[in-house]
């Protein structure tokens, strides 16, 4: 990995490999596209299993004795140690060197996904997935380094576009995949299927990145007030966001423990911004307008990305009667669109610029959410078609540009600390957002219960004759009249709640409809990412 080099002038130069300023630029090398597919392959293998195991989760917890409270740990302790990783890659990176951690991490990663594909317990399966998210969560944030640092400007926009598989593709498919996996073969393939892709990445990871000498000596300088302040408040915020709701908030003293915790963190992370020169978080970085811009978009698509990700499954298999398979078919609609519009991004960045396709891909997001509204206890597969293919083409209109965006104007010595704060913000947003559609979901399915209770009341007409139509099959299999009557009343208190359920879905898309129109404005933050701008080049 080369960095540029500052002349007598005190530009930045491309380092002896890039193309001259004058002459025609140089494409990368085939060193440099392995360690782009590396880098790439290694993202996916991590954000895949942060949700192949959705749609087996009843399987995995009838197996190793596991409730279904205890059962959301299996999702959540990946998504917490993820995210502590996260910001700590790129000071990792300036230490060991980026080869050295990104081999270590892919083999303890899949060593973590043996220990876990081995547990017959709930204990041991926490704790690889904990090794799991933790060290999958380097491989993520690096494929977007080594992409901005290993590609020439004008071949980095086909760089993002592969990497754009794994941010909208990798959550799509795992369900699909843990689902086929667990019905086919056996629940404990969704993790020794990182084994093959394990060995591949390691070898193409040794072949395509330079080594560097590791910089031991800057462990003991370390800002490490910074660093347990940042895993104190992303780790315990993560937990209060995904568990809050479910234990009542503060009427949980499990849950004020760690709001402690959280608020403990926040302070030790702003001492270490405020007395540290070189943070372990480039906060900093915020500052520059475009990266800003990008930060603030990166939140509320990955709040609104993760949720509908979230309650369009929950809708099919609660409401609709949805297998996984047929979930997964249906979540995949989007996946599809996705990659038909991805090969033609770089044509689109040539006619337009990064603040238009991201305001396009924002207003077909909502766009898409708001065809959701009408939605009925139904609706399924075909009424959730267009919407799919229409919310999938705004994903990537999204994510792409919004991608190079947030490197544009990054110097190579700070790619590493951006694309970590990057990834942070969607996976932030993405725990935000699901926090407060559980809230959402609980006030407003009270809310709709209560205001179509009013109308199914002893004294209406409708309602008596829906008990009585309702009772009519429970007296003809022998039931006396006032069980049938009590049966039936059961009957339309289900369907008044699902009917309250299906309205509150309704409600969540059009509050993320109205979300992305909102966040238009940051849009305009962006700048479109110039030649060469900000990139060091190979």
């Amino acid at each position: 990995m080369t960095a540029a080099i500052a002349d007598t002038t005190g530009e930045r130069v491309p380092s002896s490999g890039a193309a001259d300023a004058t002459s025609a630029p140089t494409n990368a090398s085939l060193s440099d596209w392995i360690a782009v597919l590396a880098g790439i392959i290694g993202a996916f293998m991590a954000a895949l299993d942060i949700s192949i195991v959705n749609a087996s989760l009843p399987q995995i917890q009838g197996e190793i004795g596991a409730s279904g409270t205890e059962g959301t740990w299996i999702a959540n302790s990946y998504l917490v140690a993820e995210i502590v990783m996260i910001p700590l890659t790129a000071w990792l990176v300036r230490v060991f060197g980026l080869r050295r951690l990104l081999v270590a991490c892919a083999i303890l990663f899949v060593a973590f996904s043996v220990v876990c594909g081995l547990a017959d317990n709930l204990g041991t399966m926490v704790l690889g997935r904990v090794g799991q998210g933790f060290f999958g969560g380097a491989l993520i944030p690096s494929a977007m380094t080594i992409i901005a640092l290993r590609l020439p400007a004008h071949q980095q926009v086909q760089g993002f576009a592969l990497f754009a598989i794994t941010t909208i593709m990798a959550p799509v498919f795992g369900p699909l995949l843990g689902g086929w996996l667990t019905d086919n073969v056996s629940w404990h393939w969704l993790f020794f299927l990182n084994v093959p892709v394990g060995i591949v990445l390691v070898m193409m990871l040794s072949l395509a990145l330079p080594s560097e000498p590791a910089r031991l000596e800057e462990l003991p300088r370390a800002d490490w007030i910074g660093i347990a302040g940042l895993t104190l408040f992303l780790g315990a915020g993560t937990v209060v966001l995904e568990e809050g709701q479910r234990e009542g908030w503060f009427e949980s003293a499990h849950i004020i423990q760690l709001t402690f915790v959280v608020a403990v963190g926040a302070v030790l992370t702003v001492w270490s911004q405020l007395r540290r020169a070189e943070p372990v978080l480039k906060l900093r970085l915020l500052a520059d307008r475009s990266f800003a811009g990008a930060f603030i978009v990166s939140v509320i698509m990955g709040a609104a990305f993760y949720t509908v990700l979230y309650i369009l499954p929950v809708f099919l298999g609660t409401i609709s009667g949805y297998n996984a398979e047929q979930t997964g078919i249906v979540t995949m609609y989007s996946g599809a669109a996705a990659v038909f519009v991805i090969p033609f991004f770089p044509l689109l960045s040539k006619v337009l610029d990064a603040r238009a396709l991201v305001a396009i891909g924002l207003l077909a997001f909502a766009a898409s959410c708001f065809m959701d509204l009408d939605l009925t206890a139904q609706s399924g597969r075909d009424e959730f078609f267009w919407s799919q293919v229409v919310r999938g083409i705004g994903q990537t209109l999204i994510f792409l540009p919004l991608s190079q965006a947030a490197l544009a104007g990054i110097t190579p010595e700070d790619t590493a600390d951006a694309s970590g704060l990057f990834n942070i913000a969607r996976n932030l947003g993405g725990s935000i957002g699901l926090a407060g559609n559980a809230i959402l979901i609980d006030t407003r399915s009270q809310f709709h219960a209560q205001q179509i209770g009013q109308s199914v009341t002893a004294n209406s007409a409708l309602a008596a004759e829906r008990l009585t139509q309702g009772a009519a099959p429970f007296i003809a299999e022998g039931m006396d009249a006032a069980s049938a009557q009590a049966a039936s009343l059961r009957q339309l208190g289900i369907l008044v709640r699902q009917e309250a359920l299906v309205m509150t879905y309704a409600d969540c898309f059009w509050l993320f409809g109205i979300a992305m129109i909102a966040v238009i404005p940051a849009v305009l933050l962006l700048k479109k990412p110039a030649e060469g701008a900000g990139m060091a080049m190979h």
